[in-house]
């Protein structure tokens, strides 16, 4: 704050009125002047340096401290007098307190005014202060009730969210609590088809399940809505229940496809799972009508059908005397061409593989009654494909019914599945163990084994395993069944007595031609599943074939002619197998390398008569070339002549006679035209060894060499005589 009273000049000690006038405060900074050189006039006559007190050394400081002084070094150094020099000070000094004393008479209005000034001043800022402190009152003040309204902020934001969550579950409590009207009109009043029965019969659920929950924690509300709530759940599962039962009902209505209703309950599946949440009782009751409804829908159509199916198969089936090595005589004309249309034969597959092509195997099924108006006639494997096929088509869409309307999986809706087909799947086994336990036609048990492998592949693709145990149970009845007529196809090969069966003929034999149509098939079938059973079987009935084939050709007296029948047997054998079997097949390979060693030794034994001695001639030649002893065949110059001679006059005639009779001895012609190129080209090898020996040393003075027919001539020759078939 400012001060009362305005100080004077440095040292002056006298206060000076603030009211006065300029005249008396300029007085009083003169008066102050005058007190200051007295001052300083007292105390340098108080300085007396005679004085026996004082103190040399102090006196020689004050010396040395004068002697410093710019002043005093000038005087000193120019000589001035001291008491002249400080005269001239004083008066100096007067001058200008003089000096002074006007300049502040000259500025008393104006130091008057500051110091006014400085007094409003000092009193404008004291009030500020006292605004100031007011201010720092009040925004503390400010400052605690800020912080209040932020603690009432923070409380009241905790209090509204928590009054938000209890809103939130109370709403949801309500919502689900409240039965609306909508709901009560639609469950008793609409018709279950309607989408929007539908929908309220979901939110009915919700609302039963919310009640149960509810109830479990024992809330009071709970109460409010039970009564209703159950009373609306009686009446939406008498309204399902009679729906479900209507539709199971229908299916029992005469030439009624069932599917469509099935295919209307799986629009309403949930149907089946509100009563099976809410009233257990009623979904068992549900599910067991379906169940006994559906066991005797099937048992009776596939009955029917099977039955029906049965009477479009060929009249005429095998039988345990139509076996492979039975005489040809002893069932006349079952084996010769079949009287009527498409017949099918024993050992012939034919057009029957075409049964496992997809394009048959999942075809249409037969439908009985058209074939009979048709008069169309089918063997059993084409029954039994319609037949599994409509079991196969049948099983997947009711195991995928049963799984999706009835909520089932695993063990679960196997269960369920065996329920309803369980019935029909044992009349299948049983009418098929007695018809096979009959059954003699070793290829149609091989088809449907084939049959049952890729039916099966197709429910394991669809990922249905319903039927995986019957396609089990199948097979189990036809692989034994299937092996044992093979093994008794065997041993009727093995018991066969070639004396029995008729005039001897090196034609091919009904009995090798029977084999190779039936392994061609077997093997041709087998491709596709391999079996090692039926391998090591087939590998036995060739060994039994081939033994019969060498029995039979050990019936002719000739060499020649046994030859023939062998060529000509494992030649039609070989050629049935390469039309269906695959080139690297073990039957395959095993008849063309027996076909191969016959072919060799019928060749040597066709040119053995007309060229026979040439033959021998070079046989005997060579090996003794190879031993070195070719001299002992000089003295057969008379040998030597009759073969050159021999051979020129008459190999025309020879060949042309040789080809003639191996054409007629081979019934396939393109063997024979084989058999005579391998017979000609043998020739030539034999008579170009000839030329090498009579080039020997030994025998080149012969004059018959030089009627030796030129090799290359022969060869141009030879090929005149080769077939074209």
């Amino acid at each position: 704050m400012a001060a009362e009273v305005v100080s004077g000049p440095v040292g002056s000690g006298v206060d000076v009125n603030p009211t006065g006038n300029p005249t008396q405060i300029a007085m009083a900074y003169l008066q102050d002047e005058k007190t200051d050189a007295n001052v300083t006039n007292l105390n340098l006559g108080e300085l007396d340096i005679t004085t026996d007190e004082f103190i040399l050394d102090e006196v020689d400081n004050h010396i040395q401290a004068n002697l410093e002084d710019d002043l005093v070094k000038e005087a000193l150094k120019t000589g001035v007098d001291l008491r002249q020099y400080s005269k001239q000070v004083e008066t100096e000094l007067q001058k200008i307190e003089q000096a002074s004393i006007k300049d502040y008479i000259k500025e008393s209005q104006n130091i008057a005014l500051l110091h006014n000034q400085i007094t409003a001043c000092d009193s404008i800022l004291e009030r500020m202060e006292g605004m100031l402190s007011g201010f720092q009152s009040d925004l503390s003040s400010i400052s605690s009730e800020i912080q209040t309204l932020q603690q009432q902020s923070v409380s009241m934001n905790v209090r509204l969210k928590n009054r938000q969550a209890v809103r939130c579950h109370l709403s949801q409590l309500v919502d689900e609590l409240v039965v609306p009207g909508a709901m009560i009109s639609t469950i008793l009043d609409s018709p279950v088809t309607e989408q929007e029965f539908l929908e309220q019969l979901h939110e009915l659920n919700s609302k039963i399940n919310f009640a149960k929950e509810l109830s479990f924690r024992e809330t009071l509300a709970c109460s409010d809505i039970q009564d209703i709530v159950d009373r609306l759940k009686v009446k939406a599962v008498t309204k399902i229940r009679e729906f479900i039962l209507q539709k199971i009902y229908s299916f029992r209505k005469p030439m009624t496809n069932y599917q469509i209703p099935q295919n209307t309950l799986l629009k309403y599946r949930f149907f089946y799972q509100f009563l099976l949440a809410n009233e257990r009782t009623v979904a068992k009751e549900i599910r067991d009508e379906y169940v006994d409804t559906m066991s005797k829908i099937y048992y009776s159509y596939f009955k029917s059908y099977s039955s029906r199916l049965l009477k479009v198969q060929y009249e005429e089936v095998a039988d345990k005397d139509d076996l492979m090595g039975v005489e040809d005589t002893a069932k006349k004309g079952f084996f010769s061409k079949p009287s009527l249309k498409s017949r099918n034969t024993i050992f012939t597959l034919g057009q029957r593989g075409a049964i496992l092509s997809p394009a048959e195997l999942e075809g249409p099924i037969l439908v009985p009654h058209t074939a009979q108006r048709g008069d169309s006639r089918y063997p059993y494997e084409t029954l039994f494909r319609s037949q599994h096929y409509a079991l196969l088509d049948n099983g997947c869409r009711e195991f995928l019914f049963l799984s999706d309307f009835f909520m089932v999986i695993g063990n679960s809706a196997l269960d369920l599945f065996n329920s309803i087909m369980g019935k029909t799947l044992s009349m299948f086994l049983k009418s098929m163990s007695t018809y096979v336990s009959d059954c003699y036609d070793s290829i149609a048990i091989f088809l449907c084994i084939h049959i049952i492998l890729r039916f099966r592949a197709i429910t394991a693709k669809r990922n249905i395993p319903a039927l995986d145990k019957y396609w089990e149970a199948v097979l189990e009845l036809l692989w034994p069944r299937f092996e044992l007529i093979l093994e008794m196809n065997i041993q009727s090969i093995r018991n066969t007595d070639p004396q029995k069966l008729g005039v001897l003929d090196t034609r091919p034999h009904y009995i090798t031609r029977r084999y190779a149509e039936f392994s061609s098939a077997i093997v041709s079938i087998n491709q596709t599943f391999p079996n090692e059973r039926t391998n090591a079987l087939l590998g036995q009935l060739q060994a039994e074939v081939e033994n019969f084939v060498l029995k039979m050709a050990a019936e002719f007296p000739s060499r020649r002619d046994q030859l023939i029948f062998l060529i000509n047997n494992y030649d039609m054998m070989l050629s049935v197998l390469m039309e269906r079997a695959a080139d690297d097949s073990k039957e395959v390979e095993s008849f063309q390398q027996l076909l191969l060693a016959r072919t060799q030794e019928f060749i040597e034994e066709i040119l053995s008569p007309p060229f026979g001695g040439m033959i021998a001639f070079v046989k005997e030649a060579e090996a003794l070339v190879e031993k070195g002893q070719l001299d002992r065949l000089k003295n057969e110059e008379a040998r030597i002549t009759q073969l050159v001679r021999g051979f020129s006059s008459t190999w025309k005639q020879s060949v042309e006679s040789m080809s003639q009779d191996v054409m007629r001895s081979f019934t396939n012609f393109k063997n024979g035209t084989s058999i005579i190129q391998g017979a000609l080209t043998q020739l030539i090898q034999y008579y170009h060894g000839f030329h090498k020996i009579l080039n020997q040393p030994t025998f080149r003075s012969l004059a018959v060499r030089s009627e030796l027919i030129n090799l290359h001539h022969l060869m141009v020759e030879v090929k005149k005589h080769k077939p074209n078939f």
